[in-house]
């Protein structure tokens, strides 16, 4: 029996993490092109990011240090469900995603905006658009093999 705690911070994590890309990707990021102008829209996503990443980069490490502890409470990767071992490629292909994100577009974000480089800064905001977007895909991707996968044979 795993103990609920980590199963809680592991749930919890996941929460954050793509809860947080959802709001900003489906939310935040239409009502910011409808009402700022690109200077105002892309210093507003660097203060956004800048409190966000940090929170993603625990969460990560949540995500991965639980769910691996988990694996190995139940037996190791030879004997859990064949979703675990999904929702396990999915996890580390987020965290690739993630740390990429973060060291490259979100980088040239921030120089273009303390640049005042908009047209940088703003096609630095696009790439981590689409970089969000497919994690927040592969996010929700990883809940339903979660929650749907464990009882379906594979």
């Amino acid at each position: 029996m795993l103990p609920p705690s980590l199963t809680f911070l592991h749930v919890l994590a996941s929460i954050i993490w793509v809860g947080g890309m959802f709001f900003a990707h489906q939310c935040l990021r239409p009502a910011a092109l409808a009402v700022l102008e690109p200077p105002q829209r892309l210093a507003l996503w660097r203060g956004v990011f800048g409190r966000f990443f940090p929170w993603v980069w625990g969460m990560v490490l949540v995500l991965l240090i639980s769910g691996q502890w988990m694996i190995l409470q139940r037996g190791g990767m030879a004997v859990v469900p064949p979703h675990v071992h999904i929702m396990l490629g999915i996890g580390y292909l987020m965290a690739a995603i993630y740390a990429y994100l973060f060291f490259q577009p979100y980088a040239a974000l921030k120089r273009g905006v303390a640049a005042g480089d908009w047209p940088a800064a703003a096609a630095a905001l696009n790439r981590i658009r689409v970089l969000v977007g497919i994690n927040l895909t592969l996010g929700l991707t990883c809940i339903a093999a979660a929650f749907l996968l464990p009882g379906i044979s594979l």
